[in-house]
């Protein structure tokens, strides 16, 4: 006889209870709690084992040269990876609709099947005429690459047995289900339990699986965050789906560095890397434009240059606006608090709009100064000089404060053809003279000592 049991589960963060109560106990958000109804069976829980029991072995026995990498044949992917993709690894893919999991996904077995590998794609959210249609607009189609329409995870397990594939792309891991296990598909349970099932599969017979994960409105992965926790890497997909530049970013990776991004465009074709960002970036710039500032910006290890376009005009009503785009709305107030309170200028009867051109989304400190001087620029009505890069953090008191690895950042911004920087004194230290013979560097401290040396 089985055994039901009932809790409640939040959706937000996993935590489990026996009654329901309002808000979580766990994060205390309040009305995330969903019913589970569990059913107890005497069988053994998960039923993807593996092969051999575990046994104990010494630090310094432990055999370094079976730790494998696949190439993805893709540049950008590989070196996100940390030399490419580990062998029998458990990879979550997240992002927004339409932002282009599947389609990144649709390359990599194409990639990968062409290697001679084994592929299984599971499409469980569409049907395998759909996927087989855009995988022939994408060009791809190889004998070793296999779909799979089904969403019962018990004949998902069956067909893996059968065609014993290298690897298993299962889209998406929100629509697979337990059929013994009451609760809907994507609910906390399903999810934590097919999560743990793949993970068993991929460590107990070496299966490569990637798993394609929903995101909720504010852009975290959907379901337990136990899910984030259970696998090897985590990819974030981010960009704006009107725009063609897409950034993939490793929120986590037990097998190499977190500091890496990587750099896509969405074409007809699918797909394609962007080996020069900041050309890219800035390809459709315009000079001599008041209310634009170009800033160099740092992503994990990699910096390129990106433009801030800022508009100031009057407005007529009460409350002026402030909107942004790809920059955090919270720092931009105070960035105009700054200025109107250490500079004078009066933004209050003003309308503010600043956008991050290109689509993408920088929440670094380094672009500050950046930010002030484009809204400086389109309120005085004056351009900046079209060969100059900003950069520095900017404090509440005015002060113009330290940025990070301003070499490289000095070193991107020569190499697309800039002649001069305004950067903070303290990053004047220590630079070698390779850098500072190419380029004009304008040192800072205040706000408005910066406004008055390239404004004024």
């Amino acid at each position: 006889m089985t055994k039901t049991k009932v809790t409640w589960n939040c959706r937000e963060c996993g935590h489990s209870q026996l009654k329901w109560t309002g808000s979580c106990g766990g994060c205390q958000n309040w009305n995330t709690l969903v019913e589970e109804v569990f059913v107890e069976e005497k069988k053994l829980r998960f039923e993807s084992k593996k092969k051999e029991t575990a046994k104990p072995v010494r630090i310094r026995d432990v055999e370094i040269g079976a730790f494998q990498r696949i190439s993805t044949k893709i540049g950008e992917l590989d070196r996100l990876f940390g030399g490419g993709i580990v062998e029998g690894s458990l990879i979550l893919v997240g992002g927004e609709p339409g932002i282009g999991k599947s389609t990144l996904l649709l390359q990599i077995s194409n990639a990968l099947a062409f290697q001679g590998l084994t592929v299984l794609y599971v499409c469980g959210e569409e049907s395998t005429e759909q996927t087989s249609l855009r995988a022939r607009r994408l060009g791809i189609d190889h004998q070793n690459l296999y779909l799979l329409s089904e969403t019962l995870f018990s004949a998902i397990r069956a067909q893996i047995e059968h065609l014993n594939p290298d690897v298993v792309i299962v889209d998406s891991v929100q629509i697979v289900y337990k059929g013994e296990i009451p609760s809907s598909p994507g609910s906390v349970v399903q999810v934590r339990e097919i999560a743990t099932e793949f993970m068993h599969l991929a460590k107990g017979q070496g299966i490569t699986t990637f798993l394609i994960g929903h995101v909720t409105k504010s852009g975290e992965l959907a379901g337990p965050r136990v899910l984030e926790h259970l696998v090897d890497t985590v990819l974030d997909f981010e960009g704006d789906r009107q725009h063609g530049y897409r950034l993939l970013r490793a929120i986590k990776n037990r097998f190499g560095s977190t500091d890496e991004i990587s750099i896509f465009q969405m074409k007809e074709t699918g797909l394609s890397e962007v080996p020069n960002p900041s050309h890219a970036f800035l390809a459709e710039r315009v000079k001599e434009v008041p209310g634009a500032a170009i800033v160099p910006g740092l992503e994990g290890a990699r910096s390129f240059l990106l433009e801030i376009q800022a508009l100031v005009t009057p407005t007529a009503f009460s409350n002026p606006s402030r909107r942004s785009t790809g920059l955090d709305q919270n720092r931009l107030a105070l960035l105009l608090a700054v200025l109107e309170k250490r500079v004078g200028y009066k933004l209050h009867h003003c309308d503010v709009f600043v956008s991050l051109a290109g689509g993408l989304k920088i929440i670094e400190p380094a672009i500050d100064l950046g930010v002030l001087l484009a809204i400086a620029s389109s309120f005085l009505n004056k351009a900046l000089p079209s060969d100059l890069i900003v950069l520095g953090e900017v404090g509440l008191g005015g002060e113009i404060r330290g940025v990070s690895r301003v070499e490289t950042r000095l070193k991107e911004g020569i190499h697309m053809g800039f002649k001069k920087c305004i950067l903070p004194t303290r990053n004047m230290k220590g630079l070698s003279s390779s850098i500072t013979e190419k380029i004009q560097l304008i040192d800072v401290d205040l706000v408005d000592d910066a406004i008055r040396r390239v404004l004024d």
